[in-house]
């Protein structure tokens, strides 16, 4: 990485020994150590982050170029994948949505009574 052979190596350690002390100099070696595994996981993160955008930018496009070349061509494996894949894409947008049709506000009026605590609601909903 920094191109540092074993006698760059043996002189960094004398002049830490030197100007540090034999006290201090454990503690610092730690102390930059942890540092630099930090400083390379973060730049690890980043650039995992950065692959996997840009492999998602590259499906959506490929998804695009394939709706604009039209639907008709491919085979059926291929048209439920791409069914698959729009169906992943909706629930990405919206993961809080249920599947179940919204309840009218006179449904959840019906099943809450001033008596009836969140708890209550929430374990009627379980059991449905």
């Amino acid at each position: 990485m920094f191109d540092i052979g074993f006698w760059e190596l043996v002189l960094i350690s004398v002049v830490g020994l030197v100007v540090l002390g034999p006290e201090r100099l454990p503690h610092a070696i730690r102390s930059v150590s942890r540092f630099v595994s930090s400083a390379k996981s973060m730049a690890n993160s980043v650039k995992d982050e950065i692959s996997h955008e840009l492999k998602v930018q590259e499906l959506q496009e490929n998804l695009r170029k394939a709706e604009k070349m039209g639907m008709e061509d491919l085979s059926p494996e291929l048209k439920s994948s791409v069914e698959e894949l729009k169906q992943a894409a909706r629930e990405v947008q919206r993961p809080y949505a249920s599947n179940k049709p919204e309840q009218t506000a006179q449904d959840v009026e019906s099943e809450v009574s001033p008596t009836t605590t969140p708890s209550d609601v929430a374990a009627s909903k379980k059991a449905e």
